[in-house]
C-alpha cells in the first residue's frame, strides 16, 4: 500500500480547522477561481461519472485533463471524483497524482482494487444504504478518509434536520477518521457550527448550493466559509 503524505488539506481536516472544500457543478476555470476567492480551501472536480444532482456528464480523463492542467494552476488541494462503472487506468492515477490531485473519492461499491494501489489518498464513500459492515470495511483501508454521502435522493436540497446531525454523529463517533459531508442537503452558514458539533471534518459544496454560475458561487460559498472559519479553533 502507498504511504500517503500529509498535505496541508490532510492537516486541516485532523487539525479541527473544517475547511471548505467546492465540488464544481462544470469544469471551467472561472468558477473554480470564484470558489477559492468566496473562501473554498481545497476543489473537487469529477470523471467518468452522471452527476445526478446537476445533470452534468463528466468525461475520461483523457477529455478532462485540459482543464485539470489549468486548475492544477490555482495552487489549492485538488480532489477527484474518480467515476462510476469505468474509473481511471493505473497511468490515469500516476497522471493526476504527477497534476497535483491528492485524493480521490468513489462509492465505496464501486471501488477497484487498483486505485488502492495510486499514489491518491482513498477517501470513498458510504452511500445511502451504507451498512456498519461497509462503515468498517473503509475504515480498514490504510491512510483512508471518508465521505458521508448518506442523504436519500429525493431529500436532495431540502434543509439540514436533526435527523441527519444524527446520521452524521452515528458515523464520525464509530469512524475515527476524517468524514466530510456533502451538501447533498442545502447547507447554509448556519449549519456549519452543527456539522462541526456531530463530528464532520469539513463541508463538500455541491451544485445543490453552490449552483453553475460564479456569482451563485460567491454568494452561496462566502457566508459558509466565513461560519466554517468561526467555528473552527484558533491556530
Amino acid at each position: 500500500m502507498p504511504i500517503y503524505p500529509e498535505t496541508r488539506l490532510t492537516r486541516a481536516l485532523r487539525g479541527g480547522e473544517f475547511p471548505v472544500i467546492v465540488s464544481l457543478a462544470r469544469h471551467d476555470l472561472d468558477l473554480a477561481k470564484a470558489a477559492i476567492g468566496a473562501g473554498a480551501f481545497a476543489i473537487k472536480v469529477h470523471l467518468n461519472a452522471y452527476h445526478r444532482a446537476s445533470g452534468t456528464t463528466f468525461g475520461s480523463f483523457a477529455e478532462e485533463r485540459p482543464f485539470f492542467e489549468k486548475l492544477a494552476t490555482l495552487g489549492v488541494p485538488l480532489l477527484v471524483m474518480a467515476g462510476q462503472e469505468k474509473v481511471p487506468s493505473p497511468e490515469e492515477m500516476d497522471a493526476l497524482a504527477d497534476l497535483g490531485f491528492e485524493g480521490f473519492n468513489i462509492y465505496f461499491s464501486d471501488m477497484q482494487p487498483h486505485l488502492l494501489q495510486s499514489r491518491l489518498r482513498p477517501m470513498p464513500a458510504l452511500g445511502e444504504k451504507g451498512t456498519d459492515e461497509e462503515l468498517a470495511k473503509i475504515i480498514a483501508i490504510p491512510g483512508v478518509m471518508m465521505e458521508a454521502s448518506v442523504a436519500a435522493f429525493a431529500d436532495y436540497g431540502k434543509p439540514l434536520n436533526e435527523t441527519d446531525l444524527a446520521r452524521y454523529r452515528d458515523i464520525t463517533s464509530k469512524a475515527g477518521i476524517p468524514v466530510i459531508a456533502p451538501s447533498q442537503k442545502r447547507f447554509v452558514g448556519d449549519d456549519m457550527p452543527k456539522l462541526k458539533a456531530a463530528g464532520i471534518a469539513a463541508p463538500l459544496l455541491g451544485f445543490i448550493v453552490t449552483g453553475t454560475t460564479t456569482e451563485s458561487m460567491e454568494a452561496a460559498v462566502v457566508p459558509i466559509a466565513e461560519s466554517a472559519r468561526a467555528s473552527a479553533p484558533l491556530v
